[in-house]
């Protein structure tokens, strides 16, 4: 009733049919829970993914079980009071109730002034309405469409059962920029997936009923105010029908549910099964006992700024009130465990950064390279000025070859840079309908689906770094004599070597380039000697002069003439410099097994302590609900003691854990081969020879 006209009456309806036929049978049946009729489905819920017919037809049945659990007479005036109610809700549920008309004149002055006029222009805002119930739902949807007009691109929906697709395809839908894309609001329900993102452009939400539970509050509210909001407040409104007393209840709620929320930073579980039980019965009472109640709720819901006092309604045990207090004393010290970890998930984040050298420059000439391996061009700027202004930022275009688009393989790797497919759209036509979308290296700070962001783990990166090691350093001349010219008087000779670590079963640990750097020498004036490589600093001196040429095209063009004199070089310098290269690369290769070594035991150690930590959890949670039995009704206890045999299983493999992950990991770092080979030969050659 307090959700919607519609949904009363559909399940009145159920209701007064199953009484009708109780009256004659008389019969009684046991008792029964009927977790529909309390609260609607949540997005934890195995039921989310039924179809809506199907959560229908089971919130009949418990209707109609709950209806037959009467062991009295039902008599003629009890059957007229409900026909008479019956008949006041048929007429009325598709009537606009005061929460609609409301709904209505808001999205009229704040997102459209010419709300249900032909072609009426809608301004960038968009609104997420969330209900509890489908008949709610439908309501709504059959409202708006009355007081919109042509909805069809300007209403969707989100709810259970609707599949992966569908969900991905509204999601995308309503995140994509209102300049685009038509579609201004979203109804959703519950049942719709937690942790779904939808405050790309949306920063209204209206509860259009208000769920008991009050984790279901911070659920629906986190829907947009999270992360990459774009405005500096989120706006979530609830009606409050002032005539009606049951109202002031749900304002409590709401209230003092936010105050806890401020004060802990989220509900503590018990707490959370409590708080919808406080009120539990009250409607039954007369207005003054009704007055009465809501002001002891209201007083014991009580959040101070230094502390916070929560306890239970006048019908909650003492023993009660003392757990609920204890978890909220319990919920503190995460709060700031929390802030630790995430303090040194972003040094974790840091060094992980150092240790694999990953930047983003690198990263797109890596894949540049690989394309051009494919024999495609390598990356393109979307815009060429916006490139030049923020390279690191700006969207690139994956170019295409009918060669790609051809072959099985890589047509399906392309594919991931496509928006969802739609249900029952043919692959083909999905193809030429959905074009392959521009790519970044960096965070778009977005969530429209405009661009794709690329990274170590995604399918199209994944295919063109395992052709660059595999092929990049035979392909693109790295194999041969390459010449750059210098201002430099000193002719310079550079060897690069590919240096590789290895683990057990040959997995790769390490890569890196080494380079030697030499003056080079006419092989006729040596004499019995050889070239001598530089040392360290002054090889730097000589790679930064290389950088020089390469950024140079003055210093590009090297006649035939030179490139072949130096060609017939090529294998003797190599060979001379061999020794020094492999002399460097022991050096290295000591240098990086000792980092993989301590990185070995480092996280051998945080794994220990991550498993000792679980454990000690399991054994505190086992503790704690050990005293906490009266809380729970019966499934609740079956369902915990299943927990604890989960529990008591999960802590006996801990045990071996703690001791085999650590050596695991150590493992995993420990180096088993090294290979130094070399891959390339650059010289520079002097401008005044």
């Amino acid at each position: 009733m307090l959700s919607s006209i519609e949904a009363f009456a559909r399940t009145l309806k159920v209701h007064r049919s199953s009484i009708e036929r109780q009256a004659e049978k008389q019969r009684q049946s046991d008792t029964q829970e009927f977790p529909l009729l309390y609260q609607s489905i949540g997005s934890d819920d195995d039921r989310a993914e039924l179809s809506e017919a199907e959560v229908q037809a089971e919130e009949d049945a418990q209707m109609t079980r709950a209806t037959q659990q009467t062991n009295r007479e039902i008599g003629t005036e009890e059957l007229a009071l409900l026909a008479e109610m019956g008949n006041i809700a048929q007429n009325a549920r598709h009537q606009a109730d005061a929460k609609v008309q409301h709904l209505v004149a808001w999205i009229k002055e704040y997102m459209c002034p010419n709300l249900g006029q032909l072609q009426a222009a809608w301004n960038a805002r968009r609104l997420l309405i969330f209900t509890e119930y489908l008949d709610t739902k439908s309501y709504l949807e059959r409202q708006l469409i009355q007081a919109i007009g042509n909805t069809s691109q300007r209403l969707g929906f989100f709810h259970g059962g609707m599949g992966e697709q569908n969900r991905e395809q509204i999601k995308i839908a309503f995140n994509a920029d209102p300049h685009t894309h038509p579609l201004r609001i979203l109804i959703a329900t519950d049942a719709a997936r937690e942790g779904i993102n939808l405050q790309n452009y949306c920063a209204d939400l209206f509860h259009f009923d208000i769920p008991w539970n009050p984790s279901r509050m911070e659920q629906r509210n986190g829907r947009i105010d999270r992360k990459l909001q774009r405005e500096t407040e989120v706006r979530c409104h609830y009606f409050i029908l002032t005539q009606r007393a049951e109202d002031r209840v749900l304002d409590v709620l709401v209230k003092k549910t936010a105050t806890i929320q401020r004060e802990l930073g989220s509900l503590s579980p018990v707490l959370e099964r409590q708080v919808p039980k406080l009120d539990t019965g009250i409607y039954s009472q007369q207005e003054a006992q009704l007055t009465a109640q809501i002001e002891d709720i209201d007083s014991k819901l009580v959040g101070k700024s230094d502390e916070l006092l929560v306890v239970g309604g006048a019908s909650l045990q003492e023993n009660r009130r003392i757990n609920i207090q204890e978890q909220l004393e319990i919920a503190r010290p995460p709060q700031q465990k929390l802030l630790t970890e995430l303090a040194q998930l972003d040094r974790m984040l840091k060094d992980s950064q150092e240790w694999l050298g990953l930047d983003d420059r690198l990263f797109r000439d890596a894949l540049s390279v690989s394309l051009e391996i494919m024999g495609a061009p390598s990356l393109i700027p979307l815009d060429a000025s916006a490139a030049l202004k923020d390279r690191d930022r700006a969207q690139w275009i994956v170019p295409q070859r009918d060669s790609q688009t051809t072959d099985p393989a890589w047509a399906a790797t392309l594919d991931s840079l496509r928006a969802v497919r739609k249900p029952g759209q043919k692959l083909w036509d999905w193809r030429n309908e959905a074009p392959v979308r521009p790519v970044v290296f960096r965070d778009p700070g977005s969530l429209d689906g405009e661009v794709v962001h690329l990274h170590l783990e995604h399918r199209l990166v994944q295919r063109l770094l395992g052709r660059f090691l595999a092929q990049g350093f035979v392909h693109n001349e790295l194999t041969r004599a390459c010449v750059c010219l210098t201002d430099d008087p000193l002719p310079k000779v550079i060897v690069l070597g590919r240096l590789s670590l290895y683990g057990a079963r040959a997995s790769r640990l390490h890569d890196e380039i080494v380079a030697i750097a030499a003056e080079w020498i006419e092989p006729d004036l040596r004499g019995k000697g050889k070239l001598k490589a530089l040392g360290e600093s002054d090889k730097e001196n000589v790679l930064a002069t290389l950088e020089q040429s390469l950024a140079n095209p003055r210093l590009r063009d090297v006649s035939i003439g030179i490139q072949e004199r130096l060609r017939s070089f090529a294998a003797q310098d190599v060979l001379e410099l061999l020794p020094n290269l492999e002399k460097r690369a022991a050096t290295l290769v000591e240098r990086a097994t000792k980092k993989l070594t301590e990185r070995g035991v480092r996280e051998a150690a945080e794994m220990k302590q991550l498993l000792i930590e679980q454990q000690q959890s399991i054994l505190a949670k086992e503790k704690q609900h050990g005293y906490q039995l009266s809380l729970f009704n019966a499934d609740e206890l079956r369902q915990l003691e299943a927990d604890r045999k989960h529990w008591r299983k999960r802590i006996n493999d801990l045990e071996l854990e703690i001791n085999t992950e650590p050596q695991r990991i150590e493992e995993i770092y420990r180096v088993k081969a090294d290979r130094i080979e070399p891959v390339g030969l650059v010289y520079l050659w002097p401008v005044s020879k």
